[in-house]
């Protein structure tokens, strides 16, 4: 600050060979100053009239850094002086002028800090007199003014010294008192500006604060009303004169009002709409795409659906922002309601499921399946779900059965320890429940075991273990993550006891075991030669081209699959054994492919 102070007293008029007094006397009087310096030794009478024009000029000058430097080059107008510095106070600090002597400047600004404002001695070397000088006014010290001399000055040209400070410090006075009350306009100029700039921003505070009320009491009304989604849009549609519309996080839509809604309403595209739903989540409060203005409903981090208005003209201001920001809010209490509802009754189901799967009287089953909302006297499909980054929780259960839903699966569920367990009234889709479950989750790392249809409750403990082995071929399979189901596997529904590979092991082991060890310990391929021969049909040509090798070398090798493992390709038994054992090895125990 007193940088940028000094700055600006010493180079305000620097720029023009010096700022001169205002008026035409005034500059003829500087100007004359600055052309004739005085000599070493003026006559007194001669002495005093140059210190009287010298007087005039300093009082013409409004710059205190200009009265400074006149003072400092006329002092030799006083007596046999040089004037060897100049320093100005700003803001409590001594600041040297840019016509300093810089030989002994670190020394003379010491002295000047020891003498504290007060007059007193400085000593220049080559120099046997020296004096450092206050300008003082009425209120401060303005500054120093340091003076040597060759010879010691007489009593006469110490008066003029001192006639010459006094003049040069009454100049400083009347410079300060204009530049603070220059400086005292433009902070009352500012102040003015500043109040009536707040007292803008009061009205419009009032007007918002006004607007606000108004949402709040009509959000406050809906949310009393239970009315829903639909009490929601028509409140905003109120508020904004804008169309309003909810659509669940899959892009379909729950609630319209206002005008122009799309009959059909389009399709949602999964891969758009997960990328929209990423776009305003980065973003804080309502964001603009395309005619829309979208403000996602997350309560607690998780999208539970969208909240939108149509604008196509850009009409959208503020206002139209708060009020979707709080319907918003609205809306996301909604949901949460409805979603403590979903977890209530999903706790009603996972006791009836829990139960079908472990084997319960149909009476009672069919009474509490009513009672939830859900048919039982159809045929079901027991659905089990593993994904491998995400833990069988209540959330991820909740999940499930939130895309079984939006995929048009009608189910009931529950979980286990590792995967969660749906009991469908129809057979699921190939693809569409593994698709949504891992846009859902962000990962394809998830496996899916569909039983057989049963046709009877007392059914169901059992297709419940059919689409666990379901699950579990696909996960030992060579393409771990898809959907499986049960009435598909063909040899392998009666491979293995659930879980427990050990018998099929050592059956490999038993046909396989010395090709393996021969492939690991030459790297070889004579397993994969023997898979790829057995699915070909046994053609040499089709196997030979699957390897990309000759039909010699499949010749060869096919003669020391013989050799090394004591099999006879010609058996039928030896060859139906061979094929079952590689397809086990490919498919069940995860061998290469």
């Amino acid at each position: 600050m007193a940088g940028s102070r000094a700055h600006h007293l010493y180079h305000r008029g620097s720029d023009r060979e010096g700022s001169l007094p205002r008026g035409s006397a005034g500059r003829r009087r500087t100007a004359a100053l600055r052309r004739s310096r005085p000599p070493a030794r003026t006559p007194g009478r001669h002495a005093l009239r140059g210190l009287s024009a010298l007087s005039r000029a300093l009082f013409d000058v409004p710059d205190e850094g200009e009265i400074l430097r006149l003072a400092m080059d006329h002092v030799a107008a006083a007596g046999p002086y040089r004037a060897e510095a100049g320093y100005l106070t700003v803001d409590g600090d001594l600041v040297p002028s840019p016509r300093n002597r810089q030989t002994h400047a670190s020394a003379v600004g010491r002295r000047l800090r020891e003498l504290a404002g007060q007059d007193g001695p400085v000593t220049v070397p080559g120099t046997p007199w020296g004096r450092a000088l206050g300008l003082r006014g009425l209120e401060r010290l303005h500054g120093y003014l340091v003076v040597t001399s060759r010879s010691r000055p007489t009593a006469a040209e110490r008066s003029q010294l001192a006639t010459l400070v006094r003049h040069t410090a009454a100049a400083l006075s009347v410079a300060f008192a204009h530049r603070r009350q220059r400086e005292d306009a433009l902070e009352l100029h500012r102040l003015r500006e500043e109040r009536t700039a707040l007292q803008r921003q009061l009205i419009s505070v009032m007007a918002e604060l006004g607007y606000q009320r108004a949402v709040h009491a009509l959000m406050a009304d809906v949310a009393a009303s239970g009315g829903g989604e639909e009490a929601i849009t028509r409140a905003l549609h109120r508020l904004t004169g804008l169309p309003a519309l909810v659509e669940d996080r899959f892009g379909r839509l729950r609630s319209w009002t206002g005008p122009s809604r799309p009959d059909p309403y389009p399709e949602p595209d999964p891969v758009r709409q997960e990328e929209m739903l990423h776009t305003v989540a980065r973003e804080v409060g309502p964001v603009r795409i395309k005619d829309r203005l979208i403000s996602l409903v997350r309560p607690h981090g998780e999208t539970l659906g969208v909240l939108a208005l149509v604008d196509a003209r850009g009409e959208a201001d503020e206002h139209t922002v708060l009020a979707l920001a709080h319907a918003a809010t609205s809306l996301a209490l909604e949901l949460v309601h409805l979603r403590n509802l979903a977890e209530v009754e999903l706790r009603l189901h996972r006791e009836l499921v829990d139960d079908l799967l472990a084997g319960t009287g149909a009476a009672s089953a069919y009474a509490r399946s009513e009672a939830v909302g859900h048919d039982l006297h159809r045929s079901h499909y027991v659905v089990v779900v593993q994904w491998s980054n995400r833990s069988a929780d209540d959330s991820f259960a909740q999940t499930v059965g939130r895309v079984a839903s939006a995929v048009g699966m009608r189910s009931m569920l529950t979980r286990r320890s590792d995967h969660v367990v749906l009991i469908a009234d129809d057979r699921p889709h190939a693809r569409a429940l593994y698709e949504a479950l891992a846009r859902e989750t962000g990962t394809r790392s998830g496996t899916i075991g569909v039983s057989a249809p049963s046709y009877s409750l007392d059914d169901i403990p059992h297709r419940y273990r059919e689409a666990q082995r379901a699950l579990d071929v696909r996960r030992h399979s060579r393409e771990r993550y898809g959907t499986t189901f049960f009435d598909e596997l063909g040899l392998y529904r009666i491979l293995g006891p659930g879980n427990d590979y050990r018998e099929l092991e050592t059956f490999v082991h038993e046909w396989l075991g010395q090709l393996i060890d021969y492939d690991s310990r030459h790297h070889a391929a004579m397993v994969e030669t023997l898979s790829r021969y057995f699915d070909s049909g046994g053609n040499y040509d089709e196997t030979a081209d699957s390897l990309a090798i000759h039909r010699s070398t499949l010749r060869y090798r096919l003669q020391r699959i013989r050799e090394i493992s004591g099999h006879d390709l010609a058996n039928v038994e030896d060859r139906l054994n061979l094929q079952v054992a590689t397809r086990v090895w490919k498919i069940v125990l995860g061998g290469p492919g």
